[in-house]
């Protein structure tokens, strides 16, 4: 089993910046996929950062590309993900997840956190 902890979530202003941070401990597994997930108030939970074993394989969706970074420190068993020129509609509970297959639908990803919020002001 994997459990995940984010932290790092918060109220910010539009412009500013968070780095959100999951740590990962447990049974570790081959492919170690790590995604940070986003979801609203009544809409869908969305990707919005995949990251590979290696870091040699992102991924972002136009939503945040730009503006988002996903990275990992292996040794630290820790997942990263700065959000900076934060917008009102990043608004979300972000949340932390792992898995083995490289991909950016919540159905491949067995373990999740219990997400952090973040608040972006207008």
């Amino acid at each position: 089993q994997v459990q995940l902890v984010e932290s790092g979530g918060g109220l910010v202003q539009a412009g500013g910046s968070l780095r959100l941070s999951c740590a990962a401990s447990g049974r570790t597994f081959s492919a170690n996929i790590m995604g940070w997930f986003r979801q609203a108030p009544g809409k869908e939970r969305e990707g919005v950062a995949t990251i590979n074993w290696s870091s040699a394989n992102t991924y972002y969706p136009n939503s945040v590309k730009g503006r988002f970074t996903i990275s990992r420190d292996n040794a630290k068993n820790t997942v990263y993900l700065q959000m900076n020129s934060l917008k009102p509609e990043d608004t979300a509970v972000y949340y932390c997840a792992a898995g083995s297959r490289y991909s950016t639908n919540r159905n491949d990803y067995d373990y999740w956190g219990q997400g952090t919020q973040v608040t972006v002001s207008s």
